[in-house]
């Protein structure tokens, strides 16, 4: 259970923030940059939720906002070998199995790509571009963590699904991809 009867302490104002296990680290540490990145997606899963109400899977949306913060949760504390199951709130197989069988699900009613996508087309699919390219920001920043740090590869697994899932969305978004915008290349070269 959280409780924040103060939103400032001053306790950052050198540069450092507290970990989830009350360790001090500089605010520009790895694993601070990468919490960091899947709160910028969250709130860019909230931009979706709430200029795009009639979204597809809007539902799902917010789950996966709530898994996000399992995600940052985990890794706010860093794991350690000696760590005793269930006593860290870690991200678990089954929330990244949740996206796998909802990529399926909704994949089966699109046509298959002959291009890459341009970000766009409706708003909706256009706000999930950019959830999805800042999905993929978090999770190189989770990547770069896991080359100085042990990190659980739940967390990662679960960024790279929702990247895809995002990227389907969009599609779904899109009139079942009907209005995806295609890129053409070298469409431009000649004019």
């Amino acid at each position: 259970m959280v409780f924040l009867n103060r939103i400032y302490t001053k306790s950052g104002d050198g540069g450092e923030t507290g970990l989830g296990d009350g360790s001090r680290v500089p605010k520009d540490a790895a694993r601070v940059a990468a919490f960091g990145e899947v709160d910028e997606l969250n709130a860019a899963l909230g931009l979706v939720t709430a200029n795009c109400p009639d979204c597809p899977e809007i539902a799902l949306l917010r789950v996966i906002q709530n898994d996000l913060f399992d995600v940052g949760a985990d890794l706010c504390v860093p794991q350690t070998e000696s760590e005793k199951v269930n006593k860290a709130l870690r991200v678990v197989p089954a929330q990244y199995e949740r996206l796998e069988k909802a990529i399926d699900r909704l994949n089966e009613g699109l046509q298959p790509l002959r291009s890459f996508i341009l970000p766009g087309g409706t708003p909706a699919a256009a706000w999930l571009h950019l959830a999805r390219t800042v999905c993929r920001r978090a999770e190189r920043a989770v990547v770069t963590l896991t080359h100085t740090e042990k990190v659980n590869v739940h967390s990662l697994i679960y960024l790279n699904r929702l990247s895809d899932f995002l990227f389907v969305l969009a599609r779904v978004a899109n009139d079942g991809g009907k209005g995806d915008v295609l890129w053409v290349p070298g469409a431009s070269r000649d004019g």
